[in-house]
């Protein structure tokens, strides 16, 4: 029994004397063995400066007024970490037994700079300490066995952190709090994070299994969690310090731009149907050199569901792959306000004219890349389309929709449609329409309900400016028109050729042809033909497109009346689109019908006049202003005759 009593005095006087020992040593070079320790842990320079404080039992611990950990060898810029009033504690007895575990890690105020290359290192990887050509030519791995390493708190306030990833943009926040819950080396690990990347909070939390195997660089099962103001996202799935993640992704946001300018992404404008608010559910696969897929994709953007795939290139300006099909898809923001239900769209549009809100197209510079959309049907507000396959091409801002089956209004459209947005808004485009139904196309675009008929179109247009309203009143191009039997109503040309003052009816034609050409904004036309049983129509004139008004003349020809010279009465179409007045201009009628009845009736006339009043009609001038003269005439003899 002395014995053990013995051993157990023995042990207690080494004890003693080892912690005296430790009472003896400066506190400057207690930080010393400190920052060798890190050094040896990490294969990074430690530096430990400032006022040093310690605590001895249970916790070894080191307190300085700054601390800087040094950046991999092939890291551009600056120490990994630099910090002020850090602090450090490690459990002695774990020390004694050859772990190292540390129980906290404490930093105010400190710089993170994170770096990583195309080719998967990461300086955040403790396993480099080579020169570039050493690390492209030789393992990664430390010469010797690292001992087990645990750190059970680390907590960093107000960090600013820099992430430099080869080939993408620099990322800088400032204001980051980060926490880390670690008790058991061989357990799970959460991680805690509050960053501002813009004015608002974005908090983040992630769970990740037996984060010791993370950390050596295993991919393990990870659970995240991201709250903003606007919207969320949890992500269940594995992920490694590598970069590469894997799992079932969902995204919901009450307010999607809002959510985006929260991540720091800027002012996002949404059209309504396009995800002003968002519920997107898909599986995601991130590889170390940030190439995404995106798999089983359902997404409900204010009430239209899309369903697709799509493989995305995060390095630098996003470029995107991807397949989108869709049921019935409502875009009508995209041309302004909507009508509301149940109202006619000539109605609002007559009221306000083309919207006049600037246009926010800054979105064009989000990505790059093709999206191949297939629609059972697309509203645009004055457009709807049928059965529809788009290819989207966006380069630098200018996007390219090719229409590659477009049903409409009972025919087909095809083509290409142009927005660029490099230097200022412009529009663009060349289209070509066959079997169009005209009635309903030009209801809903121009709120013209009268004329009818099928038909093919041509058209090539370019206008710009920040609104809607600016580039209809800047539009120039040209264009071409054919229909074949159809009708125009409020006007009836039969009865029109028998009585001047016919109001209503239907005028039927066998077919119509047209080309025209637009210059700022107001389209012209000096050749419309139009052939009727029994008759003919020309027609010339102007529609303002940006003004919604129009001042067309429509002259029939009657070919059997008139002696076989044909009878013809023009018809001004005049006003705003939605109520336009239609009009018969008699006189010119008269004077392109009858120019020789007029001499001969004229001539008679003047030879009645000075016959019977005495009036002689002087060379141009008229019956009326010859009777005023003459009783002018009258009435200065009378009155002198008077004073006589």
């Amino acid at each position: 029994m002395k014995w053990i009593i013995r051993i157990f005095g023995i042990l207690l006087l080494i004890i003693v004397v080892a912690v005296g020992s430790l009472f003896l040593l400066p506190a400057d070079r207690i930080a010393r063995i400190a920052a060798d320790q890190l050094r040896n842990l990490t294969g990074r320079d430690v530096v430990i400066t400032g006022d040093v404080g310690l605590t001895f039992w249970p916790v070894l611990g080191v307190s300085a007024g700054g601390l800087e950990v040094g950046n991999a060898t092939w890291a551009k810029d600056g120490a990994m970490l630099s910090a002020a009033n850090a602090a450090i504690g490690v459990d002695a007895m774990a020390l004694l037994r050859g772990e190292i575990k540390i129980t906290n890690i404490e930093a105010q105020s400190p710089t993170i700079r994170l770096e990583q290359r195309l080719d998967g290192r990461a300086s955040w990887q403790f396993t480099d300490g080579g020169s570039d050509a050493q690390i492209k030519t030789a393992p990664t791995a430390p010469d010797r066995t690292p001992r087990a390493l645990t750190i059970q708190r680390l907590n960093i306030t107000d960090a600013t952190l820099i992430y430099d990833a080869e080939g993408g943009d620099l990322v800088h926040y400032e204001g980051v709090d980060l926490s880390l819950d670690w008790p058991v080396r061989a357990g799970d690990a959460v991680i805690r994070a509050s960053l501002r990347p813009a004015s608002e909070r974005v908090a983040i939390e992630a769970t990740v299994d037996r984060f010791d195997q993370f950390l050596n660089g295993d991919i393990r099962p990870i659970r995240l969690r991201m709250d903003t103001s606007g919207g969320g996202a949890s992500l269940v799935g594995r992920a490694g310090l590598g970069g590469a993640v894997a799992g079932d992704l969902w995204l919901k946001a009450s307010d999607t731009g809002r959510f985006l300018a929260a991540l720091g992404a800027g002012s996002v404008p949404f059209p309504q149907g396009l995800g002003r608010t968002m519920d997107v559910k898909l599986q995601l696969t991130l590889t170390p050199d940030r190439r995404l897929a995106l798999r089983e994709l359902v997404a409900d953007l204010d009430g239209n569901t899309l369903r697709g795939a799509a493989d995305i290139t995060l390095n630098g300006t996003p470029n995107v792959n991807a397949q989108l099909d869709t049921g019935a898809l409502k875009l009508a923001g995209f041309a302004g306000s909507a009508p509301p239900p149940g109202e006619a769209a000539s109605t609002t549009t007559a009221a306000a004219g083309w919207s006049k809100a600037p246009i926010d197209a800054s979105g064009l510079a989000a990505f790059n890349g093709e999206i191949a959309l297939r629609a059972d049907s697309i509203e645009l507000g004055t457009l709807t389309f049928g059965g529809t396959r788009i290819l989207l091409r966006n380069d630098k801002s200018r996007l390219v929709a090719e229409l590659r089956e477009v049903n409409a209004y009972d025919g087909t459209v095809s083509g290409e449609f142009v927005v660029n947005n490099r230097n200022g808004l412009s529009v663009g485009g060349k289209l070509a329409a066959q079997a169009i139904s005209m009635q309903p196309l030009l209801q809903q675009t121009a709120g013209l309900s009268r004329f009818k008929g099928t038909g093919d179109a041509e058209i090539s247009f370019l206008g710009s400016g920040g609104s809607l309203d600016a580039i209809m009143r800047s539009l120039r191009g040209d264009g071409a028109i054919s229909v074949g039997r159809g009708s125009i109503d409020g006007i009836d040309l039969d009865g029109l050729m028998g009585n001047f003052d016919v109001q209503g009816g239907t005028t039927v034609f066998d077919s119509l042809g047209a080309t025209f050409a637009i210059d700022q904004g107001v389209l012209r036309n000096e050749d419309l033909l139009m052939l009727l049983p029994n008759f003919t129509a020309s027609g010339v004139g102007a529609i303002d497109l940006g003004a919604q008004t129009l001042d067309y003349t429509v002259t029939p020809k009657a070919l059997r009346v008139n002696g076989r010279r044909g009878l013809s009465v023009p018809v001004r179409i005049f006003g705003p689109w939605v109520s336009p007045q239609i009009k018969p201009d008699v006189q010119a009628a008269i004077d392109m019908n009858f120019a020789k009845e007029k001499d001969k009736f004229r001539q008679k006339l003047d030879e009645k006049l000075q016959q019977e009043l005495g009036v002689v009609r002087e060379e141009g001038q008229s019956v009326e202003d010859a009777l005023k003269q003459r009783v002018e005439d009258e009435l200065k003899r009378s009155l002198f005759n008077l004073l006589k």
